[in-house]
């Protein structure tokens, strides 16, 4: 659907967890720019207009992972900015896209996101469809991120899926911000290896406390951004751990 040159709704599509929609449009007094956006149901999950803390998600979290040859996982696709951020790293082998929703995965495959050809193009990318959550917690002999090869370890994992440890897209995904899911999931890390995550809100003393009880030298970054919206400076969060070893 196709409004002038201001508004297109490129994509919408049943899912799980509510109908997610794709669109695009164009803010005059923003300049002439075209900016896409997520919904689910009536609730925005993302927006290329504030990018910087995704991006800074890939480069806070690949800084901290030491080694060559990396095999990283991206926890929650989005627009893909985490993901091509994460490429850009000359380090990174592989790179694995653990999506829930297929019809995300449809965008980049279809290149109906700006960044959809260049993350699908890329022979080191794979997607993974499925719950980050479920396969978080996973025993090694019953898989784990990577369905083809059960029971491995990563050398970081990147997440970005809720708005933060408390404001959830689904209530389901409260328990993994406890010490015994954050622990399972460490499983599939390597020693001195890396989890980082982003938040759209500030540093969470509870969460913090998780990250100290599973890894070591845990640091949650502030990333500021200029808002127009608001005419003014926002941020997000990343939080950043080490696995021991």
């Amino acid at each position: 659907m196709l409004l002038g040159l201001l508004f297109e709704q490129i994509d919408s599509q049943p899912s799980a967890i509510g109908d997610i929609t794709l669109r695009r449009r164009r803010i005059p007094a923003l300049g002439n720019r075209d900016i896409h956006e997520v919904k689910m149901g009536e609730e925005f999950l993302m927006s290329s207009m504030f990018v910087d803390a995704e991006v800074a998600l890939a480069d806070l979290g690949l800084a901290a992972t030491p080694g060559d040859g990396l095999s990283v996982v991206v926890g929650g696709l989005g627009l893909g900015y985490t993901a091509v951020a994460a490429l850009k790293d000359p380090r990174v082998s592989e790179l694995l896209v653990v999506e829930y929703l297929q019809p995300v995965i449809g965008w980049h495959q279809q290149g109906l996101v700006p960044l959809g050809r260049e993350l699908t193009d890329d022979e080191r990318t794979r997607y993974v469809q499925g719950s980050f959550f479920d396969l978080a917690v996973q025993a090694p002999d019953q898989g784990g991120f990577d369905p083809q090869s059960p029971g491995r370890q990563f050398d970081a994992i990147l997440l970005d899926i809720d708005h933060s440890p408390r404001a959830l897209l689904h209530d389901s995904n409260a328990s993994f911000y406890t010490v015994d899911s954050i622990g399972h999931m460490a499983g599939q890390i390597r020693p001195g290896g890396v989890f980082a995550m982003w938040s759209n809100e500030g540093e969470d003393a509870e969460f913090m406390a998780v990250l100290r009880d599973v890894f070591t030298d845990v640091v949650c970054h502030v990333v500021t951004f200029f808002n127009p919206f608001q005419n003014r400076e926002s941020f997000n969060t990343v939080y950043v751990a080490r696995k021991p070893g």
